[in-house]
C-alpha cells in the first residue's frame, strides 16, 4: 500500500470521486453536502491524498487549511469494493500527521450524521477526534456531525 500526494488527473480518481458526490447526495438534502469536487479540491488550499495497490485505488482524503492553527479533513472515501483494507485509517493517520508538521493546533471534520456515516464517525474516534459544534462556516443542521482532534498531544491510536 502506497500513499502519494495525488493531481487528481487520473480517471480512477475521478470516478472515485463522482461515486462519493453521489453517495453523498443520496444520503443527504442537497443543500446539506458539503463533499468537495474535482475543481475545489484543486484549490492551493487542500492538499489531496490517494492510497494504492499497485494500480489499484484503494482510496482519498484531503486536507484543507482553513488558517495556520486549523486544518479540515476533507474528502475521505474509499471505493465500496475495497473497504476493509486499512486505506481510510492509512491516508487518515497520513492527514494528522501532516497536520502535526504544519504546526496546526485542531484538525476538524463536518461528516453525515445518517446511520451509513457511524463506521467513519468510528474511526474517527479511534483516532482521537471528539464531537464538537459547528467549526469555520459550517452551521449546525440535522444532517451533519461535527469532529475535532487537539493536536497540541499526541495522541495515541485506539483500537
Amino acid at each position: 500500500m502506497r500513499i502519494e500526494i495525488d493531481d487528481l488527473t487520473r480517471p480512477q480518481v475521478h470516478a472515485l470521486l463522482n461515486e462519493h458526490l453521489a453517495n453523498m447526495f443520496e444520503l443527504s438534502p442537497p443543500d446539506q453536502v458539503f463533499a468537495l469536487d474535482l475543481t475545489k479540491l484543486r484549490a492551493p488550499d487542500i492538499t489531496f491524498w490517494t492510497v494504492w495497490d499497485g494500480d489499484t485505488l484503494l482510496g482519498c482524503g484531503a486536507l484543507k487549511e482553513l488558517s495556520q492553527t486549523e486544518g479540515e479533513v476533507k474528502s475521505m472515501r474509499t471505493p465500496k469494493a475495497q473497504r476493509r483494507r486499512g486505506a481510510g485509517r492509512a491516508v487518515l493517520a497520513r492527514i494528522v500527521d501532516v497536520a502535526r508538521q504544519r504546526g496546526y493546533k485542531t484538525l476538524s471534520l463536518e461528516t453525515g450524521s445518517h446511520p451509513a456515516f457511524l463506521p467513519a464517525q468510528k474511526l474517527y474516534q479511534q483516532f482521537g477526534f471528539a464531537y464538537c459544534g459547528p467549526f469555520g462556516s459550517y452551521r449546525e443542521n440535522a444532517n451533519s456531525v461535527f469532529m475535532s482532534l487537539s493536536l497540541g498531544e499526541q495522541v495515541a491510536y485506539k483500537r
